[in-house]
Parts: C-alpha cells; structure tokens; sequence
C-alpha cells in the first residue's frame, strides 16, 4: 500500500504536531484498499474490517502469526506475537470494549523534511461510548526503537485530535497474566453451565469463600467449577488476580452485581471480567 500514487494523496504533517494532515489507508469489506483523511476515516467501522497487511512469518522464530477467538465479537481476531495475544486477553476481558480488530488501517504522514511515513497499528478496540483505542504490543519500552517513537507522537496527536487513544500497551504482571490465561479457557459461553447454576454460583459465594469450597456446595465440582471460571472471567464472581489461583482463593459474587466483589482493577483493560450483554454471547 506504499507507493507514489499513494504519497501523492498524503499531506504534510510534522511528527509531534497536531494530527492533522494525516490519512488512513484501509481495506473495506468489500476487499477495496481506500484512503481517506484521518478526520474522515474515524466514521470507519475499524472493528469490522480485515487486516490491512498480514503478520510476517520469520523463519526459525518460536512464535507466528495465530487466532484468538474473541467473547467479545464472537470472532477470531489474528495476533502476530506472544505479546499481542496477551493484550488481546486483556481488551477482550473488559467489559467496555464491544469491538476487536488486529492492523485495520494503516496511518500515513509526512515528516517535516517530506518523506512519506506510514505505521500500522498492531490493535484496534472499540469502546462503549463509540470511542477508539489504536495499539501496539511491544514485548518491552525499547521494542520498535526509534521509529516507533516517532510514530507514538504522530498517533498519539492524531487519535487526540478526534477523541481515540493510541498506546503501547504494558504486559500485565506474570501472575496477573498467568491467571487470565487459565480464566480465558473456560471464557466460552458453554461453560457457563445449566440455567439456574448461575444463580446457584452468586447464592453461594454471596460473601467471600474459598473456591472449591464454594465450588462443592453448589454440587459436582467436575460440573460446577468450569463455571465458577466462567463467571470469574465474565465478573459475575470476582477474587484478587495478582494472586495465584488456587483452591484456596477467596472468591465472592461481584458487588455490582448483588454480591460484594473483591477484585481490583489490574490495569488498563484488564480489570472486571465480561459478563454476556447481549445475545452474541449466547450461542
């Protein structure tokens, strides 16, 4: 999508500047590649669309490209690393993102000097309140080097500039990220059980008790705990997850959700899990 028929079309814009003068380059559903102002293209439904170029497979690299499937959209959402599978975790945990996307649109600019630059953002979300998220997945600060830098300030202007965020994203804390994981197995809906286990679930832990005990009141652990994971990956039960999970644990029904939960945020996108809100959840 680089090229001069494509540079043509970009105005200038200075690295750090206000965001404006950018383009966002794009694949519609339709598979035609579109470029339209960035001002303009934020009226593009990112989360809907396919990559706008694939993930690169390294030879002899341990890990390449692969598929998360989404609670959020019912969806597989394409990950390019180890890193952007975490983050992807993260985002489809929270219950205010509705939307997932990996590399929807392309951001292209000119630097002061009038070379043509271009960044593709690794994720897109869309929040609740129709507002977007652009990030990327670096697996520590230094990773991109400099020119990751300088395409942070130019996104971080032009998402400012209509109301979205752009971010690097931070890997959750290794326990924090350990626990998601195990959690994010039972995040399908069939795990959630029988009608009236749910209710079962919050009657029991209505106040904070230790998992299998709480688990075994309810009945058949075999049966009942891939729903106690379920609930606790959605937020209908809640327990400290900077903790290992163990039989042990102390969990309870969420507060907001007639119990008195006692977990706490664990960062950006990471913090109550998702319940099923709407009717693509119940499959």
């Amino acid at each position: 999508m680089e090229g001069h028929e494509h540079s043509r079309r970009v105005q200038q814009a200075a690295a750090g500047g206000n965001g404006a003068g950018i383009e966002a380059a794009f694949v519609t559903a339709a598979g035609q590649v579109m470029q339209l102002p960035w001002d303009q293209a934020t009226a593009v439904r990112f989360e809907n669309l396919a990559p706008v170029s694939a993930f690169p497979i390294v030879p002899d690299r341990r890990w390449g490209p692969g598929w998360w499937w989404s609670a959020t959209t019912g969806r597989h959402v394409v990950h390019g690393s180890a890193a952007m599978r975490t983050q992807l975790m993260v985002l489809d945990r929270n219950p205010d993102v509705t939307g997932l996307a990996a590399r929807p649109v392309r951001l292209l600019w000119r630097d002061p000097d009038g070379r043509v630059r271009s960044w593709v953002p690794q994720l897109f979300a869309r929040y609740a309140d129709g507002t977007g998220l652009l990030a990327d997945c670096p697996s520590s600060s230094t990773a991109g080097g400099d020119g990751a830098q300088r395409a942070r300030m130019v996104l971080e202007a032009a998402c400012a500039r209509v109301g979205w965020s752009y971010r690097r994203l931070e890997l959750p804390p290794p326990v924090v990220a350990a626990n998601l994981r195990w959690l994010a197995g039972y995040r399908h809906p069939r795990n959630q059980g029988p009608s009236g286990l749910h209710a079962a679930l919050a009657e029991a832990f209505a106040a904070p008790r230790p998992l299998a005990d709480g688990a075994a009141s309810v009945g058949d652990p075999l049966r009942v705990l891939p729903a106690v994971y379920h609930a606790l990956w959605c937020g209908h039960l809640t327990t400290p997850l900077d903790e290992p999970l163990h039989e042990e644990t102390l969990v309870c029904a969420d507060a907001e959700r007639g119990g008195g939960g006692i977990e706490e945020p664990v960062g950006a996108g990471g913090g109550r899990g998702r319940g099923e809100r709407s009717g693509r959840h119940t499959r």
